[in-house]
Order: structure tokens, then sequence, then C-alpha cells
């Protein structure tokens, strides 16, 4: 049983759409994502510094794209995804991906709503100073406590002793001082405190886009970044993601319900890692395999058939 999985912010590379733009049909697709998004998708994706595409704008953007010009090209025809994949998740910015795969939202839709999405959480962060910062290791519920105490949030519980703590900068000051036990902390270069309430205004901006746009059910079991249930509806779905911008990531739930699904194989989508990685410490005998370039495409169509959905 497989599970195709969308990484989220962070993942971001310069140069990384470069080796997909010699796919055939890939500069165009891009170029038509480019004009929904309102980010220069091919110029960000190939040319741009670190630094410009740290920009929450164009990172969810770009990071989207790649995630969703890697399922089409393993899978040109719908009737093949729905017949080979059986669960799919995104983390994050991740979620959109995973809509767009199960059939709740289209592609256009997709990067439309990235773009928005973006753009929006780029003014929120910027209206007040805040970050996050990843704490490794350590008990997770003695954790999540400790950053409740210093009026942090635990944005992203990902599992396998790794929590994201985001809020003021003066509270993560705290943290940095009075660390929980046995843990690490690494700062994220992140601008803002993503999924806190500082997003709110994110949300509502979020909230607007999608009042028109074309929504239907999964057409593949869709599990959501808020408890990791199996979402029933298109409505439901995007419910979830436009409160999810200001809420935290339950990864760990997501991953425990992959493992109650009884998913064989993990696949991540490019710009692929970061997932592959929790998944091996969090997810016992799972198979992994993280797209992160097309080279890996041949090796990772051979994974995806060693776990397809059997017929009924």
């Amino acid at each position: 049983m497989l599970c195709v999985v969308a990484p989220g912010q962070g993942s971001q590379s310069p140069g990384m759409l470069k080796p997909w733009l010699e796919l055939p049909g890939a500069a165009a697709t891009l170029s038509s994502w480019s004009e929904v998004s309102k980010v220069d998708l091919i110029t960000h994706g190939t040319s741009s510094e670190a630094e410009a595409i740290r920009d929450t704008a164009i990172a969810q953007a770009l990071i989207v794209a790649n995630s969703l010009l890697t399922i089409r090209t393993i899978f040109p025809e719908p009737k093949d995804l729905l017949r080979q994949v059986h669960a799919v998740a995104g983390h994050s910015v991740g979620e959109l991906v995973a809509a767009a795969i199960s059939g709740v939202i289209t592609d256009e839709t997709a990067m439309m709503l990235i773009g928005v999405r973006g753009r929006a959480m780029a003014l929120a962060a910027a209206a007040t100073p805040t970050s996050m910062t990843a704490v490794l290791g350590g008990e997770q519920e003695a954790v999540i406590e400790h950053l409740i105490k210093l009026d942090l949030v635990p944005a992203n519980v990902n599992g396998a002793g790794q929590v994201i703590a985001a809020g003021s900068l003066e509270a993560l000051a705290q943290l940095a001082e009075t660390p929980p036990a046995k843990t690490k902390l690494r700062p994220l270069s992140v601008a803002g405190a993503f999924h806190t309430s500082y997003m709110q205004s994110a949300v509502e901006a979020l909230h607007g886009a999608v009042l028109d746009i074309a929504i239907n059910n999964p057409e593949i079991t869709l599990l959501s970044n808020r408890d990791g249930a199996i979402v029933d509806t298109g409505a439901d779905a995007m419910m979830r993601i436009v409160d999810q911008v200001s809420n935290p990531v339950r990864w760990d739930l997501c991953q425990k319900s992959m493992l109650q699904l009884g998913v064989t194989g993990l696949i991540e989508l490019a710009p692929a890692g970061t997932l592959v990685n929790i998944a091996k410490r969090e997810l016992e005998n799972v198979q992994t395999f993280a797209i992160k370039s097309p080279a890996d495409l041949a090796a990772a169509k051979d994974f995806i058939l060693t776990h397809q959905r059997r017929a009924a």
C-alpha cells in the first residue's frame, strides 16, 4: 500500500526547478502556473539565490509547483494514479498538493491558492517580529508543556523527537536559555511564526480565495494535518487547509494514520528529503523513497509498482 507525501516550506533550494525544465512540456506548465500564482517560477526556480527564495511568497509557490510537476510526470494518466496510490498527505504547504492529487481541487487552483497563501503569510510575518526553532529530542509531551509555559506554540509536531516551536523573538530567546531536558535547539531560517495566531490575517485572505473555487470530494484517501484524520469531503478538506495556516501541524498523527491504514511504502515528492528522514525514524517496516530530481523518476516508478494499490 502506497502513500504519497508532499513536503513543506524549508525544502526549497536554489536552482531546484532547473533539471525539471528539461522534461517535455515542463516549461509551458510552469509558465501557466506562474500566471495563476503570480510568482515567476522559472526565474526563481533556476537563477534566484537562496535569500530570494527564502521569501515565503516565493518559497511556497516553488515547492508546490515542484511537487505537482513530479506527480504529474510520474502519473500522466489520472486512472493510473487512482489505481496505484492508496493515500496522500502533505506537510503544511504540501496539503494543497495533496488536495490536488486526491482530486479535491485542480493543479491550477492549487497554484492560485498557494500564491494567495504565500503572499498573505509573508505580510502577516512582517507585521510582528517572530520566528521558529526546532526542538530535537526529549520526551514529546514534556517538550510541548515546556513550550506552552514559555508562551510558545508547538507549531509542528513531527514525531521522532522533533517539535517546532514558534512565537515571539523574546520567547524564543528564553527557550534558548532554558531548553527542555535532553533536547538540542536549532533556530530555523524562516520569516515568521507559521501555524500560530500570528497568521490569522493570512487565514482570512485564504478563506476569501476559496469561496468561489470548484471543490470535489477526494478520490484517494486524504489525511489532514489537523489530527491525522481521513477527510471524506472536499468542503471539509478545504476548511481544514485554510484553518491550518494558524494552527499546529500534527504530522506525527498523520504518520500514525499511515500505520493504521497499513501503508508499506512512502514516497516523498520533490523537493524531497525531510519527510522521508522523519519516516525512517518513525515508521518501522515502511519502505521510503525520496524524489529529489528527474534522475530519480525511473527508480521511483519501480518503487511505486511494488506498493501499488490492489484492485478490490
